[in-house]
C-alpha cells in the first residue's frame, strides 16, 4: 500500500543557502542534548511535515534537516514487531529463518551499503551472500517514512509474506544504528528550487539519460502535458515529491500490506487441519494483541482484514448445509478470534455465540462516570460510600471502589483491553474495583450459606450457582485479571526477544509486591493469587461438549502455571491459608464445600496445587482440602463406594456418561492427587489411612487404583533407607482392592496385578504372604493362585528375601500347597498339573493332588490334560500311574477315519510305547481301548507295526525280558489287525463315494499302505485281492480309477 505522503505536492519555495547540516547533531558525552534536538525530535513525531511548513512561512534549512533526521523510527523492538511473527521456528534453526534475526546478521557482516537519506526517503544497497557455487546478489531497497513510521517499502527481492523482508530490516537498523553516518538530504524538490533554468534543463536530460528505458514514455507524457497550457496538471500548484514527507490529512500508520495478509489468512484456514497453519494463524492474533499493546492502528487493522477472511471460509456454508459442528481445532481459531473482538470492544453475554458476543459488546461504552473516576486516580475523595444511580453500593465499607456495572467477564474483558491497549495503570485500576467487588459478593455468599446449612446438609445436594463457569469461560476473566495483576509485579530485564515466552532457555519469572494504591497492606500479588483461587476454587456445572469440557482443563493448567511462577513469601501464605479457608466453607459457591452438584467439575488440579502450596505451613489445612476436593460427584451416584465401573481397567466408558467427554482425564488427575498426598502422608499413620480410606471411597477405576498402589510401594521402598511399612500396608490394601474388583473381569493386565501384589506381599513379609495365599478365592482364579501366587510365593527368590527360619518356611511351603490342592479342586483341568508340581517333595500332599486327577478324570477331565499328567508321572519316574492315567485319557479319546492329523495322535502313540514298554499285561489290557477309540487305518498299522518291531516290556537298566517279539497273527495283536484291516475297507468305500479325478493318486497311494497291513496276516495276500475285486465290481464306473488299481496291483 503506497501511503499518500509519498506523493504530497510541494510548492518552489527560495530556501536560504545551505547550511552546516550537523549542527547540533552530535553531542558530547554527558553533555544535555541540544534544545534543537529536542525540539525537532517532538515535531518529528507529531507533526506531517506539510504541518510545520504552513504553521511557519519560513524554516531554516538546519531545523528541516533535524527534523527530518529525527522522522525515522528510533527503536528496533517496532522494526522487530513489523518482521518477525511471533511464533518459535522449527526446533534446530535457531531464528535463522525470521527476516529480524536474518537482516541483523547482514548488518552485522557489512552488508549494506550507499545508503541515502533524501528527506523522508531512505534508500541503500544490500549484498547478500549466495549459496555455494552461486554469486553474491545485490538488492536495492527503499523506505518511506513518516511520523516515527515506516509507511512503505520496496526490495528488489520481491518478498511476498506478511512483514518486512530481512534486506528492508537490515537498511532499517542501519539507519537507527548509524545514523550520523546516512548521507543525509533534504527533500529533493527542495534541491530543484535552488536551481537555474539550465540546470534543472541538465538534470532533467540527465536523468532521462541515465533510465530512459524506463522513464522515456513517461517523461514525454508529462513534457505534452506541460506545454498544455489548459491541461489539469497546469491547474495545480506546485509538484509532487515522494521525498517531502505527509500531508496534513494523511494516515499516520506503518506500513502493512493488507493484500497479503488476506491471501495469507485465506491460506491458512485452507489448510487448518494442520498444526503448523493453526500456529500460524494464533501468532498472528498474537500480533495483533502485541500492536495493539503498542497503541499501534495497525492492530485494528489486521483484526478486520482476518475477521473478513474468517467470514467467507467457505466451509462455513458447507457445514450451515449438513448441520455439522465445527472441528475442534477451527472452534479454537474462531474462539481466539472472538477474544481479540471483544477485547475492541469488552464485553459479552452467556450462552452467546462468538460474534454475538462481540455484537452485543458493541452497545457498551466507556463514558460511564463512575467507571471514568476509577480509571482516573487512585484516590476517589472524602466521600467512601455511595451509589451508582441505583441501589448498587460504589464503595465497599472499607472505602474502596466497586465494579457492578455489568458481568463479571464483561468487567474483566474490560481490564484486558486496557492492558491491550496500553493502558496498564488504568487496567489495574478497574481490576481492583473488579476484586473488591469479588470480596464483598463472598462475603455476602457465606453469610447466605450460613442461614441455609442445616437445610442443604440434610438434603445433601444443591443446585449449581453458575452454569457458566468463570475458568474456561470464552473471554477467560480469571485469566485476564491475573495476567493484569502479575505483569505489573513482574521483575525481569528489557531485552529485545523474539520469543519471550518460548524455548527451553526460558529464564524463571520473578515477581514483587506492587503496593494497590488507597489500599493498606495489599498488593497486585495478593490481588493475583487470591482471585485465581476465587476462580479455580469457583462451584460451577460442566460445559458441553468436548471442546468446552477441554477448554475447561487447558485454561485451569494455565492459570495454575501461572501461579506456580510466583514464590511464595509469608504474605502469600497467608493469603493462601485464608483462601483455602473460605473455599473449604463456602457451601454450594465453593468446589470444596460440603456439598456437590453432581455435574459440577471436580477440583483435582486445583487442590493438588493448594496442597502441596500449604503442607509446609498448615499441613491440617492441606489434608483436609485435599481429601475434600477427592469427590467426583458424577460417579459417586453412579457407582456405590468400592464398586468399579463397566470397564474396570480402563477409564469410564462413553457411552454411560455421554456428556463427559473428559471424564479419563479427570479420573487421572483424581489419582495423582491421591498419589501426592500419599507421598506426602509418608511416615504419618493418621494420614495414610485417612488418605487410604478417601481413595476407598472415591476413586472407582481398577488401573488408576494399581498405578496408586505401584506409586505408594515404591514410595515406601526407597533404595538407601528402610521401608515404610505403614505406607507399604497401604499399596497392598490398595492391591487387594483391585483383584477384587478385577476379579470376574479377565485381561492381560491381571498378570501383572497378580505378580506385582505378591511382589508387595514379600516385601512386606511372610505373614501378609500367606494372608493372601489363605484368601485366595476372594482375591484371584483358581490359576493365578496356583500358577502364579504359589509358585511365585515359594521360589528361591522370595524365600531368601524373607529369609526365614526352617519351621517358617515350611510353614510357607505348607500354605502354597494347601493352595494349590485348594485350587486342583476347584479346576481340576487348569491347575492339576500346578498342584501336582508344587506337591513334589510331599508325600501325602503328593497322593492327594494325583487322587484329585483320578477323581476329576471321572467327572470328565479331558484326554488332553489326563495325556499331560501322564507324560509328567512318567517324568518323575512313575510309570505304571502314567500308564493309568493314559488309559483313561484313552477312554474318553475319539479319533476318526479320516482324522490323520488329529492333535492326540502323539499322545496315542506315546502311549501305546508306554504299555508295550511296561509288558504283556498292560499291552493287552490298553488293545481293546485302542480299537474303541481309534478308527483312523493309518494310525491303527502304525500302531501295529510299532509293537511288532521288539519284544515288549523292560528289565533293570532297560534290558528287555523277552527276546522274542510279538506276531500279528497272535493274541494280542491279532484283534489289533483285524481292527486295522477293517479300518482300511470302511475308509476305501468312505473315500470312493466322492473321489475326484485329482485324487486318484492319493488313493492308490493309501491301498498300497492297506496292502501292506493286509500282508501281516497268514491269509492277507487272499483277503486283500477278494478286497480289489470287490472294489472293481462295486466302482466299476469309475474306469480310469480301476485301471490306474489294475495297472498297480493286477
Amino acid at each position: 500500500m503506497e501511503p499518500p505522503a509519498a506523493k504530497r505536492s510541494r510548492g518552489c519555495p527560495a530556501g536560504p543557502e545551505e547550511r552546516d547540516a550537523g549542527a547540533g547533531a552530535a553531542r558530547g558525552r554527558g553533555r544535555p542534548e541540544a534544545l534543537l534536538d529536542l525540539s525537532a525530535k517532538r515535531v518529528a513525531e507529531s507533526w506531517a511535515f506539510e504541518q510545520v511548513e504552513e504553521r511557519f512561512s519560513r524554516v531554516p534549512e538546519p531545523v528541516q534537516k533535524r527534523i527530518v533526521f529525527w522522522s525515522f523510527p528510533r527503536s528496533e523492538r517496532e522494526i522487530c514487531m513489523y518482521s518477525s511473527l511471533g511464533y518459535p521456528p522449527p526446533e534446530g534453526e535457531h531464528d535463522a529463518r525470521v527476516p529480524f534475526t536474518r537482516g541483523l546478521h547482514l548488518l552485522q557482516s557489512g552488508a549494506v551499503d550507499r545508503v541515502l537519506q533524501v528527506g523522508f526517503h531512505l534508500s541503500g544497497n544490500i549484498r547478500e551472500p549466495g549459496s555455494p557455487g552461486e554469486p553474491e546478489r545485490l538488492y536495492h531497497v527503499s523506505i518511506s517514512f513518516d511520523r516515527c513510521k515506516i509507511t512503505s517499502v520496496s526490495c528488489g527481492c520481491d518478498n511476498r509474506d506478511l512483514f518486512y523482508c530481512a534486506h528492508v530490516v537490515a537498511l532499517s537498523l542501519y539507519r537507527i544504528r548509524h545514523a550520523h553516518q546516512v548521507e543525509l538530504r533534504l527533500p529533493i524538490s527542495e534541491t530543484l528550487s535552488q536551481m537555474n533554468r539550465d540546470q534543472l534543463q541538465k538534470f532533467v536530460q540527465y536523468l532521462i539519460s541515465a533510465h530512459h528505458t524506463e522513464v522515456l514514455p513517461t517523461a514525454q507524457r508529462l513534457a505534452d502535458e506541460i506545454l498544455l497550457l489548459g491541461s489539469e496538471i497546469n491547474l495545480v500548484n506546485g509538484a509532487p515529491d515522494p521525498t517531502a514527507g505527509a500531508g496534513i490529512e494523511d494516515a499516520n500508520c506503518w506500513h502493512l500490506d493488507e493484500e497479503q495478509i488476506q491471501e495469507q489468512v485465506k491460506q491458512l484456514l485452507s489448510n487448518g487441519g494442520y498444526y503448523g497453519a493453526s500456529q500460524q494463524l494464533r501468532s498472528m492474533f498474537s500480533k495483533v494483541r502485541e500492536m495493539l499493546r503498542m497503541r499501534d492502528s495497525n492492530g485494528a487493522r489486521m483484526l478486520i482484514l482476518m475477521t473478513e477472511q474468517f467470514l467467507q471460509d467457505p466451509r462455513l456454508a458447507l457445514w450451515r448445509q449438513q448441520g455439522a459442528g465445527m472441528t475442534d481445532k477451527c472452534r479454537q481459531l474462531w474462539d481466539e478470534l472472538g477474544s481479540e473482538e471483544e477485547e475492541e470492544v469488552a464485553a459479552t453475554s452467556p450462552r452467546h455465540t462468538v460474534f454475538g458476543r462481540a455484537l452485543l459488546a458493541g452497545e457498551l461504552h466507556w463514558n460511564d462516570a463512575y467507571l471514568q473516576r476509577i480509571l482516573a486516580s487512585d484516590s476517589y475523595g472524602p466521600s467512601l460510600t455511595g451509589s451508582m444511580g441505583g441501589d448498587k453500593p460504589t464503595f465497599d465499607p472499607q472505602g474502596r471502589p466497586l465494579w457492578l456495572g455489568e458481568p463479571f467477564p464483561t468487567a474483566c474483558a474490560r481490564v484486558d483491553t486496557l492492558r491491550a491497549h496500553g493502558y496498564p495503570r488504568q487496567a489495574l485500576r478497574l481490576a481492583s474495583a473488579i476484586i473488591n467487588t469479588l470480596r464483598l459478593q463472598q462475603r455476602h455468599q457465606l453469610e447466605s450459606y450460613k442461614q441455609q446449612k442445616k437445610e442443604l446438609l440434610q438434603k445433601g445436594s444443591t443446585c449449581i450457582t453458575n452454569t457458566e463457569g468463570w475458568v474456561g469461560h470464552p473471554l477467560d476473566p480469571i485469566g485476564c485479571l491475573c495476567r493484569a495483576l502479575l505483569e505489573a509485579c513482574r521483575l525481569e530485564e528489557e531485552t529485545l526477544t523474539l520469543y519471550p515466552d518460548s524455548g527451553p532457555e526460558k529464564r524463571k519469572v520473578a515477581y514483587q509486591h506492587v503496593p494497590v494504591p488507597g489500599s493498606p497492606g495489599e498488593s497486585y500479588l495478593v490481588l493475583a493469587l487470591e482471585v485465581a483461587l476465587l476462580g479455580l476454587g469457583q462451584q460451577r456445572a460442566l460445559p458441553e461438549g468436548l471442546y468446552a469440557q477441554d477448554k475447561v482443563v487447558r485454561n485451569e493448567e494455565q492459570l495454575l502455571a501461572l501461579l506456580e511462577e510466583v514464590e511464595l513469601d509469608e504474605r502469600l501464605v497467608q493469603v493462601l491459608r485464608k483462601q483455602a479457608g473460605l473455599l473449604l466453607e463456602g457451601g454450594p459457591f465453593s468446589g470444596f464445600g460440603e456439598v456437590l452438584f453432581r455435574e459440577s467439575v471436580p477440583m483435582h488440579t486445583c487442590a493438588r496445587y493448594l496442597f502441596t502450596a500449604l503442607l509446609p505451613h498448615d499441613p491440617d489445612l492441606a489434608y483436609r482440602l485435599a481429601l475434600r476436593a477427592m469427590r467426583l460427584p458424577v460417579l459417586e451416584t453412579a457407582f456405590p463406594a468400592g464398586e468399579p465401573h463397566p470397564s474396570p481397567l480402563d477409564s469410564i466408558m462413553s457411552n454411560h456418561f455421554p456428556r463427559w467427554f473428559i471424564l479419563g482425564h479427570l479420573e487421572t488427575r483424581q489419582c495423582e492427587l491421591a498419589s501426592t498426598m500419599l507421598t506426602a502422608a509418608k511416615g504419618d499413620p493418621k494420614w495414610l489411612h485417612t488418605v487410604l480410606g478417601s481413595i476407598q471411597q472415591n476413586i472407582h477405576s481398577p488401573a488408576l487404583l494399581f498405578k496408586l498402589a505401584q506409586d505408594a510401594c515404591k514410595t515406601a521402598t526407597p533404595v538407601s533407607a528402610p521401608p515404610d511399612t505403614t505406607l507399604l500396608g497401604i499399596a497392598l490394601e490398595l492391591g487387594l482392592q483391585v483383584m477384587r474388583m478385577t476379579l470376574n473381569v479377565m485381561t492381560w493386565r491381571r498378570r501383572e496385578m497378580v505378580r506385582w501384589l505378591v511382589s508387595c506381599a514379600t516385601e512386606i513379609g511372610p505373614q501378609a504372604l500367606m494372608n493372601i495365599m489363605q484368601n485366595w478365592y476372594s482375591l484371584f482364579t483358581p490359576v493365578e493362585a496356583a500358577t502364579i501366587v504359589a509358585v511365585t510365593g515359594t521360589t528361591h527368590a522370595t524365600l531368601l528375601r524373607l529369609q526365614l527360619d526352617t519351621s517358617r518356611r515350611e510353614e510357607l511351603w505348607a500354605c502354597a500347597r494347601t493352595l494349590a490342592l485348594q485350587c486342583a479342586m476347584k479346576d481340576p483341568q487348569n491347575c492339576a498339573l500346578p498342584a501336582l508340581t508344587l506337591c513334589e517333595k510331599n508325600h501325602s500332599a503328593f497322593e492327594a493332588a494325583y487322587q484329585i486327577v483320578l477323581d476329576a478324570a471321572a467327572g470328565g477331565l479331558g484326554h488332553a490334560h489326563l495325556f499331560t499328567v501322564a507324560r509328567y508321572m512318567e517324568h518323575r519316574g512313575l510309570p505304571l500311574r502314567a500308564y493309568k492315567l493314559a488309559t483313561l485319557a484313552l477312554a474318553q479319546l475319539s479319533i476318526a477315519f479320516n482324522q490323520d492329523s488329529h492333535p492326540a495322535v502323539n499322545d496315542v502313540l506315546w502311549a501305546c510305547s508306554l504299555s508295550h514298554s511296561l509288558g504283556r499285561h498292560e499291552l493287552s489290557a490298553i488293545v481293546p481301548l485302542i480299537i474303541r477309540s481309534i478308527h483312523c487305518a493309518p494310525m491303527l498299522s502304525d500302531i501295529l507295526r510299532r509293537w511288532t518291531l521288539s519284544a515288549p516290556g523292560l528289565g533293570p537298566l532297560g534290558v528287555r525280558r523277552a527276546a522274542k517279539p510279538l506276531g500279528a497273527d497272535r493274541a494280542p495283536l491279532c484283534q489289533l489287525l483285524d481292527a486295522a484291516v477293517t479300518a482300511y475297507i470302511t475308509t476305501s468305500h468312505s473315500r470312493l463315494t466322492h473321489i475326484s479325478p485329482r485324487h486318484y493318486g492319493d488313493f492308490i497311494e493309501f491301498l498300497g499302505k492297506a496292502r501292506e497291513t493286509f500282508l501281516l496276516a497268514p491269509d492277507g495276500h487272499l483277503q486283500f485281492a477278494q478286497f480289489l475285486e470287490n472294489l472293481k465290481q462295486t466302482y466299476k464306473g469309475k474306469k480310469k480309477l480301476m485301471l490306474l488299481v489294475r495297472e498297480r496291483f493286477g
